[in-house]
């Protein structure tokens, strides 16, 4: 199953690196060929994605005096997390994907509960 899955991302980034081609044909024509050029870009893209909760929790934390999590953290999260567990499943990685797709659902989980509680303070 991961196989697949993992082959399906293949596919659509080799069409999506066509697509790139052709809007930007500056570009090296081996990105068609070497989809890891993409996917490295992506996973790294989720890294960025990862880390800037922790940013957006630091920054409004500092904002505040306190230690605070904001919502965006969770945004983030769940951001970062797709897009790792896209690049963990690309890469076939069983400790990745695991790691990620548990963190979803305590993401989702955690923006679940925290609109459950803000609509019963309304």
């Amino acid at each position: 199953m991961i196989a697949f899955l993992s082959n399906s991302i293949e596919i659509a980034v080799s069409a999506f690196a066509s697509g790139l081609l052709v809007v930007f044909p500056f570009l090296p024509s081996s990105i068609v060929t070497h989809p890891e050029q993409i996917m490295v870009t992506i996973g790294f893209a989720g890294q960025g994605l990862f880390a800037m909760r922790f940013i957006v929790q630091w920054l409004t934390s500092e904002g505040q005096g306190r230690s605070v999590i904001p919502i965006a953290f969770w945004y983030f999260s769940i951001g970062g997390g797709t897009v790792l567990l896209l690049y963990a499943v690309w890469r076939q990685d069983p400790v990745i994907i695991c790691g990620q797709g548990l963190g979803l659902f305590i993401y989702l989980r955690n923006l679940f509960l925290i609109y459950k509680s803000d609509k019963s303070d309304n």
